[in-house]
């Protein structure tokens, strides 16, 4: 039980202290994101059907449009790049009953999903610190 709780804090211990201010121009300019997508919606709907519970009846909502977005290298997360988008998901339990919103970003490029932060994949402390922080950051800041 002790490890169940302490292992959360010292992941976002580290998160915290391995980005070491914001992000530069010259670290952003070493990265080719390609061209805007065109079909992101689409993408993002279909990588949520597949892994949401009921995708027919989750809440999904689009928050922001694409925005370039450089995620540093951490201690728990690679570097990620591409045209980013802030979406908040309600997906529902087992039993059909909305769980309530949480925030989820995606990184795409060619019209492809590179990453994503806070997915059900990736659901947790860590991936929501990174989806709530990208989402403020592209314009749409997550509150409950």
């Amino acid at each position: 039980m002790f490890a169940k709780c302490v292992f959360p804090l010292i992941a976002l211990a580290l998160l915290a202290g391995c980005q070491t201010g914001p992000v530069t121009k010259s670290e952003m300019d070493m990265f080719d994101y390609g061209p805007r997508p065109v079909k992101w919606k689409e993408t993002i709907q279909a990588y949520l059907k597949e892994k949401l519970t009921d995708a027919n009846k989750a809440i999904v909502e689009f928050r922001t449009e694409p925005k370039i977005l450089f995620q540093r290298s951490t201690g728990v997360r690679t570097t990620q790049y591409g045209w980013a988008v802030c979406v908040w998901v309600n997906d529902v339990d087992w039993a059909g009953k909305h769980e309530g919103f949480y925030p989820m970003t995606f990184f795409i490029r060619d019209e492809k999903i590179v990453a994503v932060n806070n997915g059900p994949e990736d659901f947790g402390a860590i991936g929501a610190t990174y989806a709530r922080r990208q989402c403020e950051q592209l314009g749409a800041p997550f509150t409950r």
